[in-house]
């Protein structure tokens, strides 16, 4: 199966601008402590005690969807206003035994007027972090304008404050799901505005 413009447009819904692809990378879980430590380890810690920031970090488990909920709200909300066609991988449902996921995630890219890298601080960040590092170094010559890199603020790592440097990537903070949207939507209509200027091809 080969991953196209069409094939992407055909598995999403209409929206306004239905021809403005906007790919958004996250974690689909929610990042848990109890997943890394041994039940020995979680005895030995007294997680009432804890800063409000590292008790999160121990969440309850039914919680752990919180991060594909999140995006979902961030795609909902661009897909209203200003109406592009937000999508995440799991949207146009490719089977990652016939293409696997790290190359569906170049493709899609490849495909899209735009990408975003949003990074929440209790995300399981690891896999995003690779994904975005093998877009990127497949990418980085033909695409790095339309790719923005997007942390909360609390988030830290060798790779975001190389990334400017190593590949000329955007990388913006939010600090609250509103201001997240409002930097995503900046985004989407100065991609929008350079493809009508002629600053941008149009990929269609």
């Amino acid at each position: 199966m080969d991953i196209t413009r069409e094939l992407i447009f055909k598995r999403l819904g209409d929206v306004k601008y239905d021809r403005f692809l906007f790919y958004l990378m996250g974690p689909y879980k929610s990042f848990n402590l109890n997943y890394i430590l041994s039940e020995e380890e979680r005895e030995q810690i007294s997680i009432e005690e804890l800063p409000g920031p590292l008790r999160r970090l121990f969440q309850n488990t039914a919680e752990i969807n919180e991060a594909q909920a999140f995006l979902r709200r961030i795609q909902g909300k661009l897909r209203t206003d200003p109406g592009v066609n937000a999508f995440l991988a799991l949207d146009v449902d490719v089977d990652t035994d016939d293409i696997d996921a790290v190359t569906q995630s170049i493709e899609y890219t490849r495909h899209s007027n735009a990408t975003a890298f949003v990074v929440p601080y209790l995300g399981h960040n690891f896999g995003v972090g690779e994904e975005a590092g093998s877009v990127l170094e497949t990418l980085s010559e033909t695409h790095t304008e339309r790719l923005v890199f997007v942390h909360e603020a609390d988030v830290t790592s060798a790779m975001i404050q190389s990334a400017p440097v190593r590949w000329d990537l955007r990388i913006e903070t939010y600090e609250s799901e509103e201001e997240l949207v409002d930097t995503l939507r900046r985004f989407a209509a100065g991609i929008m505005h350079r493809e009508r200027r002629g600053d941008l091809n149009q990929l269609d």
